[in-house]
């Protein structure tokens, strides 16, 4: 009579490594990834539109915001290639990083007198227009994009996102998430000389 053949305890513990060593792998890419994410500048994030002519998109009105009495119009490419340097900021009042931005924006305003533009971002019209109406509006226009169309020509990865826009409609810097004090002073301010001096 025959002794029954022994099984190897081998096998299944290469069995097992080969199933653990992908998950090892996938889980320190995964951690890698999620530090650079939370460790990094999102403003840093390169843009291929630098240097090319904005997108040819316009932005209806923002129903029914006024200003001195009057409507505030919408936006189209025209008016961001007439000759001065000018700073589109996308923007939404769900955004709650652009209720920490817009003081700056105002600041901004008042410290460079640059003209700026507002796009709305997939919001309703009577919250956007109480943002407005509580924060101040440094806005000279606003137009909306209530599907994100535009957004997606202009490569906008999230609100708030900011450009710089020199006088012959080309895109001379992109500012992306909030603009800080120090980011304020240190890149913005300086994208504007800089594209106004090139002008």
């Amino acid at each position: 009579m025959t002794a029954p053949p022994t099984i190897s305890s081998e096998q299944p513990r290469r069995s097992f490594g080969w199933v653990i060593a992908p998950l090892i792998v996938f889980g320190f890419l995964a951690g890698a990834f999620a530090f650079s994410l939370s460790h990094g500048d999102p403003s840093k994030l390169p843009s291929a539109l630098i240097g090319k002519p904005v997108p040819s998109t316009s932005f209806d009105a923002l129903e029914d915001l006024r200003a001195a009495g009057q409507p505030v119009p919408g936006i189209s490419s025209a008016d961001l290639s007439d000759g001065s340097v000018k700073v589109l900021n996308f923007w939404a009042s769900w955004c709650v990083p652009c209720v920490q931005e817009h003081p700056l924006l105002i600041a901004l305003k008042e410290r460079t007198n640059v003209e700026i533009y507002g796009v709305n971002y997939k919001d309703q019209a009577a919250a956007a227009r109480r943002f407005i109406g509580r924060y101040g509006n440094p806005y000279k226009k606003v137009g909306i994009d209530p599907n994100g169309r535009g957004a997606i020509e202009w490569g906008v990865y999230g609100m708030p996102e900011t450009f710089v826009i020199d006088g012959k409609g080309r895109i001379a810097y992109k500012h992306v998430g909030p603009i800080s004090e120090q980011s304020l002073l240190r890149d913005v301010i300086p994208a504007i000389e800089k594209a106004r001096l090139a002008n």
